[in-house]
Order: C-alpha cells, then sequence, then structure tokens
C-alpha cells in the first residue's frame, strides 16, 4: 500500500513537472515570438474611398493610363463630395482609444527585435489638416518610439482638441509642453522645434535619432528601413548644408522683427554672429542624432547662436546647416566645401521646386510635378510616386489629402504591405 501512495505521488509529481515544462515553453514563445496577428489581414490599410476603383499596384508602377484615371477621378462632383474625416470626428472617436487604434489600425507591437531596440523621436510642427496629420502619424507609429507634436497657437480649436484626443490614445505621443504662434520665416518655426527637442529629450534617454516633420510631410520608408540606414550613419547627422548664396546674406546680415503678422526688415545692421565658422545655407528639416540635440540643448557656445539669430529672417534655413559645420559639434562635418550637402543628398527629404523641375536626361535634378505648385513647391500626386520611390530620402514633402488623397492612399498601403511582409523568412 506505502509502495503503490509512493508511485502515485512520483506519477503527479512527474506529471506537475511536465505542466510547467509545457506552460513555461509556451510563455518563452509567445515572448519570443512576432504576435500572430501583425500578418493578419486586417492590419492591411485599404482605400478610404473605397468606391473609387483605383489600382495603387498600377500607380506604383507608374502606369500613364492609371495615373491619368486619378485625375480625371478627382474631377468627379461624386468625389468631391465624398465625406472626409474632420476635427469633430477624431475628437469623437478618440474617446475609445481602443476603438480608435483597432479602427485606424495602428502597430501596437515592433515589428522586429532590430526596430524594438532603436527608438526614433519625431518632432511634428502642424497647424491644420487633420486627417494628414493623423494619417502621418499612423504611417510612422511603432510603440518603441517617441513623437511630439507641436500645434500653432492659431490653429482652431476643434484641432487642437482633435490632436489631443489622438495622442491621449497613446504613451508615447504627446503634444509639446510650450506652443508657438508660428509666423512664417520667423524664429517662431525653430522655436517650436526647439520646443519639442527639450520634450523628447527629458521624455526618454532611449532614442537614438531624432527626426523633425511637418503635418504635409509623409514616408517613403517603413520604420525597419529608417532604422537600418540610421544605424548606418554611425552617429553622424544627415541634412543639408551648403556654401551661403550672396543673395540670402540680408537674412541674417540685417536685424528683423514681425509687423503686423509678417516678418519685416528693420534696416538695421547685426553683429558678426558669435562664432569662428561661417554662415551655411539649409532647411528647416533634419535628421540627428541625441549626442547632437544633447550638445544644441546643453552647450553655451551654441545657446549663444540660437539667441543672435532670434531676429533673423528664416533663421530655420541656416541654424541646423549651421550648427552641423562646427567642428566639435557630434555628428558634424567639415566646414571645407568638399563637405557640402545638398537637399538631394540628405536623407532628410525629398522636395521638387519649380525652377529646379524638368528634362533629367538633361541635368535636372528630378521630373516635372504631377500634382500642382503652391509657393513653387510640388504637391505631389500619383504620378510621382514611381520615380519618388526609388530615393533613398526617408521623407517627401508636400502631400495633401484635399488635393490628391490618392497619392497618400497609395503611398500608405504600399508601405504598410512592407512592414508587415519585409520580415518574412
Amino acid at each position: 500500500m506505502l509502495r503503490r501512495k509512493l508511485r502515485h505521488c512520483h506519477n503527479l509529481r512527474f506529471k506537475l513537472l511536465g505542466l510547467i515544462f509545457v506552460l513555461g515553453t509556451l510563455s518563452f514563445i509567445k515572448v519570443h515570438q512576432k504576435p500572430h496577428y501583425l500578418h493578419q489581414a486586417q492590419l492591411q490599410l485599404t482605400s478610404e474611398y473605397p468606391n473609387s476603383n483605383i489600382n495603387c499596384s498600377k500607380i506604383l508602377q507608374g502606369d500613364p493610363e492609371e495615373i491619368q484615371k486619378v485625375k480625371l477621378e478627382l474631377l468627379t462632383v461624386t468625389f468631391r463630395k465624398s465625406p472626409k474625416l474632420t476635427s469633430n470626428d477624431y475628437i469623437n472617436m478618440t474617446t475609445d482609444c481602443a476603438s480608435f487604434i483597432k479602427r485606424r489600425k495602428y502597430l501596437t507591437e515592433p515589428l522586429s527585435k532590430e526596430e524594438a531596440e532603436f527608438p526614433i523621436a519625431y518632432s511634428i510642427v502642424a497647424y491644420h489638416k487633420i486627417d494628414m496629420l493623423e494619417r502621418l502619424l499612423r504611417s510612422i507609429y511603432a510603440p518603441q518610439n517617441y513623437y511630439c507634436i507641436h500645434v500653432d497657437k492659431k490653429s482652431p480649436e476643434s484641432f487642437l482638441a482633435a490632436v489631443k484626443g489622438i495622442a491621449s490614445c497613446f504613451d508615447n505621443v504627446f503634444i509639446a509642453s510650450q506652443l508657438e504662434s508660428v509666423v512664417y520665416a520667423s524664429w517662431s518655426r525653430v522655436q517650436a522645434d526647439l520646443n519639442c527637442m527639450k520634450d523628447l529629450y527629458r521624455r526618454s534617454t532611449s532614442w537614438k535619432y531624432l527626426i523633425n516633420l511637418c503635418g504635409m510631410d509623409f514616408p517613403i520608408k517603413t520604420n525597419q528601413e529608417l532604422v537600418e540606414k540610421l544605424k548606418a550613419l554611425k552617429g553622424e547627422n544627415s541634412l543639408e548644408t551648403e556654401k551661403m548664396p550672396a543673395n540670402k546674406e540680408i537674412r541674417w546680415k540685417k536685424h528683423y522683427e514681425i509687423v503686423d503678422g509678417k516678418v519685416k526688415n528693420m534696416g538695421i545692421d547685426k553683429q558678426q554672429p558669435p562664432l569662428s565658422t561661417p554662415i551655411f545655407s539649409g532647411s528647416a528639416y533634419f535628421v540627428v542624432s541625441r549626442r547632437f540635440v544633447e550638445y544644441v540643448l546643453e552647450n553655451s557656445k551654441i545657446l549663444a547662436f540660437v539667441e543672435w539669430a532670434k531676429d533673423t529672417y528664416s533663421p530655420d534655413e541656416y541654424l541646423w546647416a549651421t550648427i552641423q559645420r562646427i567642428p566639435e559639434v557630434p555628428g558634424a562635418v567639415s566646414a571645407s566645401e568638399k563637405y557640402d550637402v545638398s537637399d538631394m543628398n540628405a536623407l532628410a527629404r525629398f522636395v521638387k521646386w519649380h525652377y529646379f523641375e524638368g528634362d533629367v536626361s538633361k541635368g535636372a535634378p528630378y521630373p516635372p510635378c504631377n500634382g500642382i505648385h503652391i509657393r513653387s513647391v510640388c504637391v505631389f500626386g500619383v504620378g510621382d510616386l514611381n520615380w519618388m520611390l526609388r530615393k533613398h530620402h526617408f521623407f517627401a514633402n508636400k502631400f495633401d489629402t484635399d488635393l490628391d488623397p490618392f497619392a497618400i492612399q497609395c503611398l500608405e498601403e504600399y508601405l504598410r504591405d512592407k512592414a508587415l511582409n519585409q520580415h518574412r523568412l
């Protein structure tokens, strides 16, 4: 009898150990395996205009007939009367965050170990077009990244409320702690980015690079591709920085003030900048390392330069470009003209300027705009995508869902499909 009881206890112990092993194995698999739902069809993005019958595969291949079909579709009364998501729609949707995240098909898990271990920080300056902003956020969203959104003080209250609603649904998305009333070509545009830069720097020590955007940008690379390219930089930065053209020197040699909502040259000479390196020309947009951000926020020499620049014209178009050429700045390059970087060589973003468009075979940097021009900048149409997607840039500017929503639709469908499938063996 005693022997039988001992045998029974032994069997129970063996079964219990076996159950623990099975449960432990299943837990290990669950932790280390990518969630199954990430490969489910419900995360594929579909057309916001299901009745349009536009073939995005043909669009991305540059099919002229399909591109023409889109242009005709955009002219129809049916399309122009199609309902679009408004600020109030987003305010209502984000009262139930779980439903919003599911409905808008946000990714809630990193798609790879490499991405999970390489967080990216984003500063986004926006003031209108909530649908464009939300689709931009969705296209770049990953739970390991960080997103600071600066909303212009002049934006409608409903727009701010909608952004607050969206941000409330994510732990890693927030509105800048200090908001500016942004005036075109004034210091306020730089300050908006600096506000987000400070917030992001304090928010987390884990992110590796900072990328700044505006609400009319859209990515042309997946998060995985961005991580791979950022890792390849090995701590260097990527932004436009070139010799300052003589005709632009007046922008920083004179004192400017905001008069009646516009930046005005007051005819007063400024003192020379507090730098030993020259002033360089560039753009407002950059891809910079965390160490670069730390240096900008804490170095007395940079802070003095920042203070000096506050009463100049369009300081965003020389400030970052100049800092990038100061030798001791992390990730900087030499002030020698051999290290000049044009917008087409920098990774930050692709923009088509009207006066540079033309025949590529005859030396033009890019073909003519397939959309329309606003202030000499191309607002992209579907016909621009095929050429654009072969470029090395991270983002492109400008897109507008009011002018050609199919350009955004085809681009985001392509990027989501690529992101979900790029890790399959």
